[in-house]
This record gives structure tokens, C-alpha cells and sequence, in this order.
């Protein structure tokens, strides 16, 4: 069993990176995920979502690979949280616990696999920089958008009324 761990502190806010991290997959950084499925979500009945991840303000993940699990088995888990000191950044804990059973050279293929993930989650933060990055520049194109919309009405009235 191989065990690798991480962590990253994104400079960003807490809406703005969970809102990244929900649209995360697809990306072109990572081409061969093309999707994600959510088993089950629901609202409750005081108005809170939940889809086994989102919770106050830790958001843990547990992705599933679902490619050669009879073989290699992959426990890996993502937690963000609030920086301690800094509340407008965010704290990435990444953590799998890597097995590969009934196969010669386990240990080798272990420490493989925890390069690739190593590998994998380096980009993984590169993809959520640029989602936060699109994020933004759709939050000022619809405010550039909005303040237009506005601006024309209120430009034909006084037009009008001159």
C-alpha cells in the first residue's frame, strides 16, 4: 500500500472555489474525464443542498476511478477548507491511498501510480485556476452587461424628454 498526500492553498474566496470545484470536469487539462455523476442530491428541509459533498464550509470529495478496480485500488479524497489565518483563501488537502493486488511488482506499480496521481493533481490545480479565472471573466461580462441594459433605458428616457 502507497499513501501520497498534498496541499495547496488557493488565494481565492470560498464561494469562488467551491464554485470551481463543481465545475471542475470537463477540462481541456484533463482530457480523459468526461464527466462526473452525482448518485444522489437533495435539498432538505431547511433549504440546504446536499450531494454527498458540500457541508458549512468543508467540501470533501471522494472521486471513484472506476478503471481496472480489480486490480488497483485507489482511496482518494480531496477536503477544502478556509485558510486558518486567512479567510479569503482557501486550503486544498489532497490524500490516496493506493493498492495493487494480485499483481507481481505491487510495490512498483504503487509508487507509479502515486507519480500519476502526484502528476494528476499538479494539474488539477492548474484546472481550477482557470475555471476561477472563466468564472471571473463571466461575472464582469455580466456586470459590464447589466450596467449596459441599464444605462440604455435610462439615456432614451431623458432623450425623450428633452
Amino acid at each position: 500500500m502507497k499513501i501520497w498526500t498534498s496541499e495547496h492553498v488557493f488565494d481565492h474566496p470560498w464561494e469562488t472555489v467551491t464554485a470551481a470545484a463543481t465545475q471542475k470536469y470537463p477540462n481541456p487539462m484533463n482530457p480523459s474525464v468526461v464527466g462526473v455523476d452525482v448518485l444522489d442530491r437533495h435539498i432538505d428541509p431547511s433549504g440546504k443542498r446536499y450531494s454527498h459533498r458540500l457541508l458549512k464550509k468543508t467540501m470533501e470529495l471522494k472521486p471513484i476511478n472506476i478503471s481496472f478496480t480489480n486490480m488497483i485500488s485507489v482511496d482518494e479524497r480531496l477536503i477544502y477548507k478556509p485558510h486558518p489565518q486567512d479567510p479569503e483563501k482557501i486550503i486544498l488537502t489532497q490524500e490516496a491511498i493506493i493498492s495493487v493486488q494480485e499483481v507481481s511488482l505491487s510495490s512498483y506499480l504503487e509508487g507509479l501510480m502515486a507519480t500519476t496521481i502526484s502528476s494528476n493533481a499538479s494539474k488539477g490545480r492548474e484546472t481550477m485556476e482557470w475555471i476561477i479565472h472563466k468564472l471571473h471573466a463571466e461575472t464582469e461580462e455580466l456586470t459590464a452587461s447589466a450596467r449596459g441594459s441599464i444605462r440604455t433605458p435610462m439615456m432614451a428616457a431623458v432623450f425623450i424628454e428633452k
